[in-house]
């Protein structure tokens, strides 16, 4: 994000909660950096400086604020106003990319130098990605501290310190004060939800949850995901050990409450980034929402729905073979099918560790099946045509041998010309997939019965004439597609 000083200024003075997440103020006279909606006294304009993430101003030398927690933020939006190398980079170092690793293989894998690597950042995020990464680090491992009972070592096993000398060290470095202070000192009051431990999600306003919720609840795989009620759950293997997750709205304006079960600790980093790409809690909303909404077609939607979000995927292999299954036929349709696969060939929610679970599991039965299972499996008599079953075959079987890659962080084109070369996938898989599963704002299913019925209501549509119209809503065309599809809702 390129900031303009008199705009953050404005709505530094304003406390405008529409910038919140989206720039910092750091004030030179106390060297503590906060979220622009920040109570305290107001600062000297002469006294503060901004910063485009709160890494930068990490980097910069300040530290955070304890009133206004500038962890608590709303995620600044991953792609807005970066490359995307910035975006494809963030990703992957969210998922952990640096923990064991350094910048040059940061850089390898995104196919450029790390000297590039390095300049790109600076230029979109004003920091390193290495000060990107600390930083996140730092600022899960403070959330974990107000808003949980986990042990010193707990937390600082879950943010990745590696060692609580290491954590004990960076907290003092930045905070001036140990951990056990700070939470002794927090405005919060940590603790679990019931038998399972929870934890607060930030999202960039406004946020549709109802909408989210109606789009989730068709496509919901029985036995694998259940929305009941404000209350989404699904269960997840991590690291092979088996778990569950419940989201619903929390008690305070601008988070949802994502509530874990016999989920190791050290993989809470990892399901809270699961989390925020699969309810796409960073897109720049209200930016995409001012384009869309110049659009005659879709500016009623946005106008009535301004918060409606892409939904992402929790696991990329699932979400495609659930793709596959809904070519040319009905939502319904394809939710059936999906429950029938997963009824003979997904691992009981009970499973082979013996692990029962003490939590309420509505109608939570099963794991979706591994790709080395539907490799092999013949899907007989569940009313799956011959073509299909072929194809989630060859997908489990590329998938099952690293071909096929689920990875957010992958260049879309590449990942495209990859899946579309197995057999039975074609363009609108892809790009449903790529809208889904790699997060791209821009992917578009032109082809989509849908989407054909809701840009020309009673009249024939094509594909190519959609396409054509669609390049007025670029780069947000997944964001376009959401919408046509509420207006056929």
């Amino acid at each position: 994000m390129l900031l303009n000083n008199k705009i953050c200024e404005r709505a530094r003075l304003a406390r405008d909660a529409r910038f919140d997440g989206r720039f910092f103020v750091a004030v030179k006279t106390t060297g503590i950096y906060c979220r622009p909606v920040c109570p305290v006294k107001m600062p000297l304009a002469k006294n503060v400086t901004f910063f485009a993430s709160a890494a930068a101003a990490s980097e910069a030398g300040f530290r955070p604020c304890l009133r206004c927690r500038p962890e608590c933020a709303p995620g600044s939006p991953a792609w807005y106003g970066s490359s995307t190398t910035v975006r494809r980079g963030l990703r992957l170092i969210a998922e952990g990319a640096l923990e064991n690793s350094d910048v040059t293989q940061l850089a390898t894998r995104l196919g450029v130098t790390d000297r590039h690597l390095r300049r790109l950042f600076k230029k979109h995020l004003g920091a390193s990605p290495t000060a990107v990464a600390q930083t996140g680090r730092l600022h899960f491992a403070k959330r974990l501290l107000d808003e949980t009972s986990l042990t010193m070592t707990q937390v600082a096993m879950a943010a990745g310190y590696g060692s609580v000398r290491r954590f004990n060290d960076q907290f003092i470095k930045t905070y001036q004060r140990t951990p056990r202070e700070l939470r002794k000192h927090s405005q919060t009051n940590p603790g679990n939800c019931g038998l399972g431990l929870s934890l607060r999600l930030s999202y960039q306003k406004p946020f549709d949850w109802n909408a989210m919720l109606r789009f989730l609840a068709g496509r919901a795989t029985p036995g694998v995901e259940e929305v009941a009620g404000d209350r989404y759950a699904r269960t997840v293997l991590l690291g092979g050990q088996p778990g569950i997750v419940e989201i619903r709205p929390a008690k305070l304006a601008g988070f949802l409450t994502m509530t874990v079960h016999a989920i190791a600790t050290e993989h809470l980093l990892e399901i809270s980034q699961t989390a925020r790409m699969a309810l796409d809690l960073d897109a720049p909303i209200q930016e995409i929402a001012n384009m869309l909404r110049q659009d005659k077609r879709l500016a009623a939607s946005v106008r009535r729905q301004p918060g409606l979000r892409v939904p992402g995927a929790w696991n990329g292999f699932e979400l495609t073979v659930r793709a596959i299954l809904g070519q040319q036929i009905s939502v319904k349709g394809a939710t059936t099918l999906a429950g029938r696969l997963v009824h003979r060939y997904g691992d009981l929610l009970s499973n082979p560790l013996g692990l029962r679970y003490a939590v309420p599991t509505g109608t939570l039965s099963h794991f979706f099946p591994a790709p080395a299972r539907l490799a092999k499996a013949r899907m007989n008599n569940l009313g799956i045509t011959t073509r299909r079953v072929e194809t989630i075959r060859q997908l489990s079987k590329a998938t099952e041998q690293g071909e096929i890659q689920f990875n957010s962080a992958q260049e879309p084109g590449e990942f495209s010309q990859r899946l579309q070369a197995i057999p039975g996938i074609g363009p609108w898989t892809v790009q449903y997939v790529a809208m889904r599963v790699l997060k791209d704002p821009d992917a578009f299913p032109a082809s989509d019965l849908g989407l054909l019925k809701a840009i020309a209501p009673g009249k024939k549509a094509t594909s190519k004439t959609l396409s054509k119209h669609a390049e007025s809503w670029r780069p947000w065309r997944a964001y376009a597609a959401m919408h046509l599809w509420n207006l056929l809702g």
